[in-house]
C-alpha cells in the first residue's frame, strides 16, 4: 500500500517573502521613502510587486551612497554617477517632487545641463546641487523656468539668470552656499520670491550690499563678506544670524552720514525673537551713533548671542544697546574674541553708575565662553549678575586653563541678585 506523503508547508524563508509582498502599497512607498536610492532599487529583487516600485519614487538623492567605495580615477567616478543618474532617469515614471544631486567628487559636467532640462519639463519643487569640486558651475538657463520650486540649494554654482526671468513665484525657501552672482542678480532674486520664508547666503561674491526686500521671510542667516545690510519690509523676519567674515575697521565707514547701523538694522524687524552676532558684525552695529536704546523695544527678543571684544569701548556700547532694548530676554550667548583682547583699560566700565539700573527681569541662561579673566570681561560678568533677578544659571568657559582657578574664585565671590542662579565653571 502506498503511503501517503505528509502535507508539505512553506519554508520560512517562503512565508516572509509573501508577507514583503503582500504588503499595502502606502506602507510600500513608506519603506521606500527611507532608503538610500541604491537600497531602493534594490529590493526590485524582492519580489514581481516590488520589482517596478522603485520607478515611481517622488524623491530622487544622488549622493554618496550611490557609489560604494573611492577611487582615485576621477574619470571612473565621473562617468559611473553619470550612468546612474541617466540610468535612474530613463525608468523613472510620475512626477519627481525633489531633486537632489551631492556627491563628493561631483564637478560642474555638462550632463547637469541635461537633467535640470529634464527637471524643469516636469513639476520639481525641491532642487539642490551641491558642486564639490572644481570651478563654480553656471546654471544653465532652464532652471529658471521650473515655477513650481519650493525649495532651491545651490552650492558652488554661477546665477545668471535669462533677461525674461520674473523670479520664483512659489520659492519658500533659498539656501545658496559659495555662489557668484552681481548686484543686480541678488537684488532682483530676493525681491521676486513674494513667498520666500527661509533665506540663507554663505560665502559669496560678486555682490556686497544685502538687500534683502521679503516680507514673508521668517529666517535669515549669512555669512560672508559684505559693507552693507538692509531689511525693507521684513516685519515677519523671527530668527536671524549674521556674521560678517572680515574686520572692517572704523576707518572703513559701511553707513553714509551720521545714521546708525543700529537702528537701521533693527528698523524693520519688530518681530525678531532670536538673533546671532557671529564673527566681526558688532563692529557693524559700531558704525555710526550707537544710542543708549533703540527706538523701538525688541518686545519679542528672547534669545541673544554675541561674539564681541570685551575690551573695545565701542562695542561694548552697542552691547549694552541691545540689552536695555530687550525686555524680555531668557537667554543670553556671549563668545570672546581673545585674539584682539589686551587689558589695557580702554573698554567702558560696566559697573559705573549709569548700567545699575538696568535689570534684565526675565533673563534665565547666561553662556559665556573665550575669556581670559581681563577685567572688563570680568566687569561684565559681575553687572549680569547684579542686574539678573530671575537668573538660574551662568555657564562661564575660558579660553584656556591658565589662571582657571584664580577666576573661579573671582567669580564666586560677586554678588548675585537672584538666590537661585548657579555659576558653572567648565574647562576649556
Amino acid at each position: 500500500m502506498k503511503q501517503r506523503e505528509p502535507p508539505k508547508f512553506p519554508c520560512k524563508m517562503e512565508m516572509e517573502v509573501d508577507k514583503i509582498s503582500n504588503l499595502p502599497g502606502h506602507i510600500m512607498d513608506k519603506i521606500l521613502s527611507h532608503m538610500s536610492l541604491r537600497d531602493a532599487v534594490r529590493t526590485s529583487v524582492l519580489s514581481s510587486k516590488w520589482r517596478n516600485k522603485w520607478i515611481t519614487l517622488p524623491h530622487l538623492v544622488f549622493d554618496n551612497q550611490c557609489i560604494l567605495g573611492s577611487s582615485q580615477d576621477q574619470t571612473f567616478v565621473k562617468n559611473k554617477l553619470v550612468n546612474i543618474v541617466d540610468h535612474v532617469l530613463l525608468l523613472h515614471t510620475g512626477p519627481i517632487q525633489k531633486f537632489k544631486l551631492s556627491h563628493r567628487d561631483l564637478q560642474g559636467v555638462c550632463d547637469i545641463d541635461r537633467w535640470i532640462l529634464y527637471l524643469s519639463r516636469g513639476s520639481v519643487k525641491e532642487f539642490v546641487l551641491e558642486v564639490w569640486k572644481g570651478n563654480r558651475y553656471k546654471l544653465p538657463s532652464s532652471v529658471f523656468s521650473c515655477q513650481k520650486l519650493i525649495h532651491l540649494e545651490l552650492f558652488n554654482c554661477l546665477l545668471k539668470p535669462p533677461s525674461t526671468f520674473n523670479g520664483f513665484r512659489s520659492l519658500q525657501s533659498l539656501d545658496l552656499q559659495h555662489i557668484t552672482m552681481d548686484q543686480i542678480v541678488f537684488e532682483t532674486l530676493i525681491a521676486s520670491c513674494p513667498l520666500l520664508e527661509r533665506l540663507t547666503l554663505m560665502n559669496f561674491d560678486g555682490f556686497t550690499y544685502l538687500e534683502i526686500h521679503a516680507p514673508n521671510l521668517q529666517f535669515f542667516d549669512v555669512g560672508g563678506i559684505f559693507e552693507y545690510v538692509n531689511f525693507v519690509n521684513t516685519f515677519q523676519l523671527a530668527i536671524v544670524s549674521i556674521g560678517l567674515y572680515v574686520d572692517v575697521g572704523y576707518e572703513h565707514s559701511l553707513t553714509h552720514g551720521n545714521t546708525s547701523s543700529l537702528i537701521n538694522f533693527f528698523a524693520h524687524l519688530p518681530r525678531i525673537q532670536r538673533l546671532e552676532v557671529q564673527s566681526y558684525f558688532l563692529k557693524y552695529f559700531a558704525d555710526g551713533n550707537v544710542p543708549e536704546r533703540l527706538p523701538a523695544p525688541c518686545i519679542e527678543l528672547n534669545y541673544l548671542s554675541i561674539r564681541m571684544n570685551f575690551n573695545d569701548m565701542e562695542e561694548t556700547l552697542v552691547v549694552l544697546c541691545l540689552l536695555r532694548s530687550s525686555p524680555n530676554l531668557q537667554e543670553l550667548e556671549m563668545l570672546a574674541r581673545p585674539e584682539e583682547q589686551t587689558d589695557v583699560g580702554t573698554a567702558t566700565s560696566f559697573c559705573e553708575k549709569d548700567y545699575q539700573n538696568c535689570l534684565f527681569n526675565q533673563l534665565r541662561l547666561v553662556k559665556i565662553a573665550g575669556i581670559s579673566g581681563l577685567r572688563c570681561e570680568m566687569d561684565f560678568i559681575k553687572f549680569v549678575l547684579a542686574n539678573s533677578p530671575v537668573l538660574e544659571r551662568m555657564t562661564v568657559k575660558p579660553a584656556s586653563s591658565d589662571g582657571g582657578w584664580e577666576l573661579l574664585k573671582e567669580l564666586l565671590r560677586f554678588r548675585r541678585a537672584s538666590v537661585l542662579a548657579e555659576i558653572i565653571y567648565l574647562d576649556p
